[in-house]
């Protein structure tokens, strides 16, 4: 796989963080307007993308199909807190925020 599983190794000079093995919470709370194999349509909040793996890896991690808004999704702190259940919060809020911000 990458390094985006390999661990919370912060990296003080861009303020990101490796992703949290385990975690997939950004495959889970927003929703994605780009398609994606197996959901053309895009996922909507809260739902776990199709290709997200029972080992909570993306299954289409480096594959050019996978959309550009997954690839470029920074893990940080202020998104991904300090454990899932902290991330799963904090991403749902951020998709309530933004959904409102749209309407």
């Amino acid at each position: 796989m990458s390094s985006w599983y390999a661990g919370m190794n912060e990296n003080p000079r861009s303020g990101t963080m490796s992703c949290r093995a385990g975690c997939a919470a950004c495959c889970i709370a927003p929703s994605l307007s780009s398609a994606i194999p197996g959901m053309e349509g895009g996922k909507p909040a809260g739902v776990p993308c199709v290709q997200l793996a029972a080992d909570l890896r993306c299954g289409i991690y480096g594959d050019p199909a996978r959309p550009a808004v997954c690839a470029s999704f920074p893990a940080m702190e202020e998104h991904c807190g300090r454990d899932r259940a902290e991330a799963l919060r904090l991403l749902a809020e951020l998709e309530r925020a933004t959904a409102q911000e749209k309407e």
